[in-house]
Parts: C-alpha cells; sequence; structure tokens
C-alpha cells in the first residue's frame, strides 16, 4: 500500500499512528506529497482530485482518501476489529470521540491560518471565535470525557483526540491548554508516551 505522507499533517498523524498500533506500518510506503490551499499538488490529483493528504493506494489500487476512512479500512485489513468497534454504545462513543477532536483539529487548522496572515488581513472577530471555540472544547473534555477514555479500550477516538492534543502542542504552545486541566494533563501525557505516538512526532520538514 502506499501513502500521500506528510510529517506536519495531523490527519496523516492519525492514519501513522492508527498503522503502527495495528502492526501494519511498515506495509506502507509513503510518498511525501506537500499540499498547500493556494498550491495543488498535480502528482496527488492524480490519486484524490482534492489535492488533500492523507491519501491511500491499497494492494489492488483502490484510492482511499479522508483518514477516517483510510483507518477503518487499515483496522478491517487487520483482522479482528481492534480501533474501531464493530457495534453497540462502544461504537458511538468512540466515533463521538473521533468527530471531538477531529473537529478541533479542523477549527485548529482554520485558526492557525488566520493567525499566520499578514497583521492586517486578520480578522479578529474569526481569531476570538476559534480561541472561544478552542477554550469550550478543552474544557468539555476536561469535565465530561477523559475518565471515559482512561477507563475505555483504546480507539481510533482515543488516537484522534490524543493528535488534536499534540497539534495543540506542535502549533499553539502559546495557549497552554494544560493550565487548569489536571485530568486532560494526565492522560495525554500518559498517551504521548506510547510507542505509535513516540513514532510519528510531528516536524517542519
Amino acid at each position: 500500500m502506499k501513502l500521500h505522507w506528510s510529517p506536519r499533517s495531523p490527519f496523516v498523524r492519525k492514519v501513522m499512528v492508527c498503522a503502527h498500533e495495528l502492526g501494519m506500518a511498515d506495509r506502507l510506503e509513503i510518498i511525501r506529497s506537500p499540499v498547500a490551499i493556494t498550491a495543488p499538488n498535480h502528482d496527488l490529483m492524480r490519486d484524490n482530485p482534492l489535492s488533500k493528504i492523507p491519501t491511500l493506494i491499497t494492494d489492488d489500487g483502490m484510492r482511499l482518501f479522508d483518514s477516517l476512512v483510510i483507518c477503518e479500512y487499515l483496522d478491517a485489513q487487520a483482522g479482528q476489529p481492534r480501533l474501531f468497534p464493530a457495534r453497540g454504545p462502544e461504537r458511538w462513543r468512540a466515533l463521538r470521540w473521533h468527530a471531538l477532536g477531529n473537529c478541533l483539529l479542523d477549527m485548529l487548522i482554520l485558526f492557525r491560518n488566520e493567525r499566520d496572515r499578514p497583521e492586517a488581513g486578520r480578522s479578529k472577530a474569526h481569531l476570538d471565535a476559534y480561541l472561544e471555540k478552542t477554550l469550550s472544547t478543552l474544557n468539555a473534555m476536561e469535565r465530561e470525557e477523559i475518565s471515559g477514555l482512561t477507563n475505555a479500550p483504546l480507539s481510533i477516538g482515543h488516537i484522534t483526540i490524543g493528535i488534536a492534543l499534540g497539534y495543540l502542542n506542535f502549533r499553539f504552545g502559546d495557549l497552554a491548554w494544560r493550565d487548569g486541566r489536571p485530568e486532560a494533563t494526565a492522560w495525554y501525557a500518559s498517551f504521548a508516551e506510547r510507542a505509535s505516538m513516540k513514532a510519528t512526532v510531528p516536524v517542519d520538514a
């Protein structure tokens, strides 16, 4: 299998963490595929017309996009599903956690793009809204989610929330997200010690 990849993308990292957890990382041939909103990657567009990563080319030539789709495909290929509960409340809980972490990532990328504009072109209204929503999400995690994550078997939800918190470390160190959130801080510190997380630390390269 081939994976269009970048060492900076949190969505690629999600796929790679899943692959490591499933023992499948060595089955992926990674293809460095730079992407930017204003610069379509024409090589990548042969496999994904949206010019987005991650994109997976399976061994039988099928093209899969979107990190959730790729992660569930890898989970299915590994045999007995491990990261995506098959049914019942456990499945919906894992997918809910995934949605919380993934939507936080989507917003953080918008936040970063707005923050990186030249000062004259930044929207204070957008920046204030992104910050308020980020802090609200972190507070909800602290109050309502961390105890469940701690007590549930590893799932796509754990991985995505872990990567979202890691992305805060990578791109938003000035937010001091740990302050006042001891449960989330302790959970992330433990989760970040997993071999899969250590093998996929993002870098600007």
